[in-house]
């Protein structure tokens, strides 16, 4: 696939996606959903990459939904549904990839642009930006997943105050509610990004992998139902290659090098 929504780039283990719309800030059209969801799938099949970044080019990490594509085919109903099934899809792909998804959140983040985040595993950001769901400050609703991955991810009050009002918060409030791992200064962003990402490059792809599975299927069900579904994991993970080796590099004392498989 042609990649003119987004830069792709793979280096040293690392896949970096870079939303590259600035003059829209970063809009999800129907044709960036594509190449995320393109750009995804083929990350998830190579063995070589373990981690995955997205951040947006220019000022804005994402504004969310294409508003000029929306306002166009507003008459449709059926063309504006397959647009919104299209935010569910690319987010189901982020969700149910093997590799760990860290947003680096460089600028203005909204509506659908905060539902990219929240469908990423982890998530730091300037603590300089804003963040918002904003949907109601337009007379819209969260279309994307906001209105259940949002309480997931924060206290439910302070969630329905945001969905609510649309009222913007400060990168450090939303770390302070948990809706983001932490909030770096602007200039120091990637540095502590990377050190995150170098981090998780020294651990296990497969524990990560089965860690995700676990955690997202879990959330979605009772507690009982997450134990099975965690010791349905824990044992699949036994039969890999990495955890016979987290183990003997335990038993040997020296650092693990674990293979991926």
């Amino acid at each position: 696939m042609n990649y003119d929504h987004i830069i792709l780039e793979k280096k040293d283990g690392v896949a970096w996606i870079t939303l590259n719309r600035p003059q829209a800030l970063n809009a999800l059209a129907p044709d960036t959903h594509r190449q995320l969801q393109h750009a995804f799938l083929e990350i998830d099949k190579d063995p070589e990459v373990r981690v995955v970044v997205i951040t947006g080019a220019g000022r804005a990490f994402c504004a969310g939904g294409d508003l000029k594509y929306i306002s166009a085919q507003k008459d449709d109903p059926k063309l504006i549904a397959a647009y919104g099934q299209l935010f569910h899809d690319t987010f189901y792909i982020m969700e149910h990839m093997s590799k760990v998804i860290i947003a680096m959140v460089n600028g203005l983040c909204y509506a659908g642009g905060i539902e990219l985040m929240e469908a990423c595993d982890l998530a730091y950001a300037a603590e300089d930006i804003m963040l918002g769901d904003q949907h109601a400050t337009y007379g819209l609703i969260p279309g994307g997943g906001g209105s259940q991955r949002l309480p997931r991810l924060m206290p439910l009050r302070k969630a329905k105050e945001l969905l609510f009002t649309g009222d913007w918060i400060s990168a450090k409030d939303a770390e302070d509610v948990g809706l983001i791992n932490k909030a770096v200064p602007a200039d120091k962003l990637k540095d502590h990004v990377m050190e995150v990402v170098n981090k998780l490059l020294q651990r296990s792809p497969m524990a990560s992998k089965y860690i995700k599975y676990a955690v997202n299927r879990g959330m979605q069900v009772d507690l009982y139902t997450g134990l099975e579904i965690e010791k349905a994991a824990s044992m699949a993970h036994f039969q890999t290659e990495d955890s016979r080796e987290g183990i003997s590099s335990f038993m040997e004392k020296r650092k693990p090098n674990f293979p991926g498989r």
